[in-house]
């Protein structure tokens, strides 16, 4: 039988045990976003098939932010598709699900919508019927205060929407700092340029928001 000190001093071992093995499992798994900054990976590699894109104005919010893009319906962000200088206008209503409201605001613009109330695909027919030339998808303003960072895979709806702009979704907390920013600015919208190349910027150099990595 072993003594009282001893027992006690095998559960202290064992508990330190079980703790090294939670830190080393949160050290090793990947995350959703994860930049894989220490395992070799490209940056290429890395970024896939992500859309970038950059807010010029207002200073508050001149952050590169990652987006990924719609995978079975809408045009693409392909070479052809380059915006400098457009407005980043958030729809009104935001979840875009009516007919929106701010249309001569958003003619040849590009829409912020929020998710929920409907479908990506229709939010993104509804920009599309208000001019907009594209259109970006973030959380609902409902989890702003525990918007998450992962990014969505929109596909289509089935509904048989003819769809001929570019859609993609951007992670929570980017899209609230976004909308609450310009909210207190009291502006109407941000200043964008999309898409931009990131695949040959090394990481260090990455401009991304300080408040979510990718």
């Amino acid at each position: 039988m072993l003594c009282d000190s001893k027992r006690s001093f095998l559960s202290v071992l064992l508990l330190q045990f079980h703790i090294l093995l939670i830190l080393f499992a949160a050290i090793v798994s990947p995350g959703a976003n994860d930049l894989h900054f220490e395992d070799g990976a490209s940056t290429a590699d890395i970024i896939g098939g992500d859309v970038f894109f950059e807010i010029l104005d207002p200073p508050e919010l001149r952050y590169t932010y990652r987006m990924r893009p719609a995978r079975d319906f809408g045009a693409t962000f392909n070479e052809s598709f380059q915006l400098r200088k457009v407005k980043l206008v958030p729809t009104v209503p935001l979840h875009s699900c009516t007919d929106i409201e701010n249309s001569e605001l958003l003619l040849g613009q590009v829409a912020l919508s929020e998710r929920g109330e409907c479908s990506f695909a229709s939010k993104t027919s509804k920009a599309q019927q208000a001019g907009a030339i594209a259109i970006i998808i973030t959380e609902s303003l409902d989890k702003w205060d525990d918007a998450q960072d992962y990014l969505i895979e929109m596909v289509d709806d089935k509904m048989e929407l003819n769809i001929n702009i570019p859609a993609a979704f951007l992670p929570g907390r980017n899209g609230a700092t976004i909308l609450r920013t310009l909210k207190k600015l009291d502006m109407k919208y941000a200043i964008i340029s999309l898409p931009i190349n990131m695949t040959h910027v090394p990481f260090h150099k990455m401009n991304q928001p300080p408040w979510i990595a990718w």
